[in-house]
């Protein structure tokens, strides 16, 4: 009777319930996954949002608020007193627009040279083509410590010592090897067969490039653009080196804050955050574009 029973098929009603508990268990799994992978995301949103809300409720603080502890989660007072002082400073505004005057040139510049260089390696095949990009990738090898001197006697010979440019020229050649690498991989992830498409319907390889390959490039473009203006942005040892009264406000800000007061310095810390998220909320849609792209 053992063996008969044994060898006897299982009930269709095992068989379910079977099927049912190993739908279950993996149901189960997914959400502890999911549950942990929005647990992970949450903790890196607090640590990265934690010290950008601390310093803006500190820098719009009243000054006995900014000193008194324990320190409050939700602030009852508000004042811009720390923030008016810290922008009518002597130097503080001018430093300021120069600082977005460095950031846009070298986010126009790396972009000009770069996305060709990108699309050049990301579209064609010639011999040397790997050899170039870990070229392209060891020059940030070079610390800019070894290069402050070299490049400020050069900038003097050239007469751009102590301006902008010298500082634009410096961070453009800082953020180019990402620049070219970032666009070269966003160019490989555009069809060439859409480019060879715009082709045959009349198209030279510069309307296509600008009519069809441009567009689908453009989310990544804006994250790249993202990462070079936050390089240039927060880049403070070139602008140190390479400027003395025409300083950048990080270079600025540098120099003063042994000096200055606690109030000041979450006030510098405030607008030098402010420009850089503000670039972001502007380029968001793109980087949303090509978010929407990934996940389908």
């Amino acid at each position: 009777m053992t063996s008969v029973a044994r060898d006897l098929p299982a009930s269709p009603g095992v068989e379910t319930r079977s099927i049912g508990g190993h739908r279950r268990a993996r149901v189960r799994r997914r959400l502890f996954s999911r549950g942990l992978l929005y647990v992970a995301a949450t903790g890196l949103a607090l640590w990265v949002l934690a010290p950008i809300y601390l310093i803006t409720i500190t820098a719009f603080s009243p000054r006995p608020v900014v000193y008194g502890y324990p320190k409050e989660v939700i602030p009852s007072q508000f004042s811009t007193d720390t923030i008016s002082f810290f922008a009518n400073a002597t130097g503080v505004l001018p430093s300021l627009w120069r600082s977005v005057l460095v950031a846009v040139v070298t986010l126009v510049a790396s972009t000009i040279i770069g996305a060709p260089a990108g699309y050049a390696i990301a579209r064609f095949a010639f011999r040397g083509r790997n050899a170039f990009r870990l070229t392209v990738l060891s020059t940030r090898a070079f610390p800019i410590v070894i290069l402050s001197i070299p490049l400020a006697v050069t900038f003097i010979d050239w007469g751009i010592y102590d301006t902008v440019w010298s500082v634009a020229l410096m961070h453009t050649a800082l953020a180019l090897p990402f620049t070219i690498l970032i666009t070269s991989s966003i160019f490989v992830g555009v069809p060439k067969d859409l480019e060879e498409a715009a082709l045959t319907l009349g198209c030279t390889p510069a309307t296509a490039f600008l009519r069809v390959v441009l567009p689908l490039a453009l989310p990544g473009l804006a994250a790249a653009s993202i990462f070079t203006f936050v390089l240039s942005w927060n880049e403070v040892f070139a602008a140190v080196i390479l400027t003395l009264r025409e300083r950048t406000l990080p270079a600025l800000v540098l120099s003063q804050l042994n000096d200055s007061p606690i109030p000041f310095r979450f006030a510098a810390a405030w607008f030098m955050m402010a420009p850089s998220l503000l670039f972001i909320f502007v380029i968001r849609r793109y980087l949303l574009g090509l978010w929407g792209r990934v996940s389908r």
